[in-house]
């Protein structure tokens, strides 16, 4: 008795196997799809400001459908304005000083330069006479001969002067010198550098949305100071949405990217989405414990990734969905 209650057993496990494998497997490859099952994964990013501050808006609520380019919260301003302020004026004084540097001396000043060479040279001439008065006074015995070192030292200091009035006026007329310059230049560059940082920062203070998506989460309120890239808002991207799923080893040479595959969900099994294989990995894992496969004989599964064209609102993050890939006929 125990016997036959064993064969019946076998017998039975038997024919289910070859219903499982003829009924399920087989049909697929007749239709011309093999199914696969996964789940939708959409990207989500979180946003915060580049500048910490405190918030003076927030404009969007959870759930909010948010377009790209839109400004979703803002900072309080006023500081990063005063910054940009003080970067400015510091620019302008460096462009001065620069401007000043590179343009050399103005006119005046080498007029006053030429006159006072003009002066010494006066002065050096009324010495010059004074000491050959003295030269013919003292050959004739009519002054001391103190008197005549005194003019020869005159005119000596006259023409040291005049040679230091020469020397002034050619550094006036020469300018400034190309080391002064390349100084001023470099701190004009250095302030308009911290004129861009303070622009940056003050453009900081909006978050804009990179994307169309949905507002997931609203993180803080306006008044709160917040350090810089502190999460404000998480956002659902609506483009690009994709399926994770998995297929097993044995059917990997069946696929390639840009196969079509058809995308369909337990909530609309009858709302087919179009898509199509975009990535394949490279890499051999082990079947993850959520993934279901149809063909559960081995344990090694390479990751897929199904990218939706036709997406709505009824594919959500982390919703199941079957995956029915569009063999090409030589693979049916």
């Amino acid at each position: 008795m125990k016997r036959r209650v064993l064969i019946a057993l076998v017998v039975a496990a038997v024919a289910a196997a070859a219903t499982w494998f003829y009924g399920v497997r087989v049909p697929d490859s007749l239709n011309g799809g093999l199914i696969l099952y996964g789940n939708v994964d959409i990207r989500q990013v979180d946003l915060g400001f580049r500048a910490g501050g405190r918030i003076a808006t927030m404009n969007l609520e959870e759930g909010d459908p948010v377009i790209a380019g839109a400004v979703m919260a803002l900072l309080d301003k006023q500081p990063f304005e005063d910054d940009v302020r003080l970067a400015e004026a510091e620019v302008a004084s460096r462009r001065a000083t620069l401007t000043k540097f590179e343009a050399g001396s103005r006119p005046a000043e080498i007029a006053q330069a030429q006159a006072l060479v003009a002066e010494r040279q006066a002065g050096l001439n009324n010495a010059a006479l004074v000491l050959q008065r003295q030269q013919s006074l003292i050959e004739k015995g009519h002054v001391s001969r103190q008197a005549y070192d005194d003019a020869l030292a005159q005119k000596t200091e006259a023409q040291a002067r005049l040679n230091s009035a020469h020397e002034s006026l050619d550094l006036v007329l020469e300018g400034f010198r190309e080391e002064d310059i390349a100084v001023a230049r470099a701190n004009m560059q250095m302030a308009e550098a911290r004129l861009a940082r303070a622009q940056t920062n003050l453009a900081d203070t909006e978050i804009v949305s990179p994307s169309d998506g949905i507002l997931l989460s609203r993180i803080h309120e306006p008044g709160a100071i917040v350090a810089t890239g502190a999460p404000v808002y998480t956002l659902s991207l609506t483009r690009s949405v994709w399926v994770r799923t998995y297929i097993a080893e044995p059917d990997l040479g069946r696929i390639h990217p840009g196969m079509k595959a058809m995308v369909a969900t337990d909530s609309a099994p009858n709302r087919a989405y179009q898509g199509h294989i975009g990535f394949i990995s490279p890499v051999a894992e082990f079947t993850p414990k959520n993934v279901e496969t149809a063909d559960l004989r081995t344990d090694l599964v390479y990751r897929l990734r199904i990218i939706i064209e036709d997406t709505d609102q009824g594919l959500r993050q982390g919703m199941p969905v079957t995956v029915t890939v569009q063999l090409d006929p030589q693979e049916e």
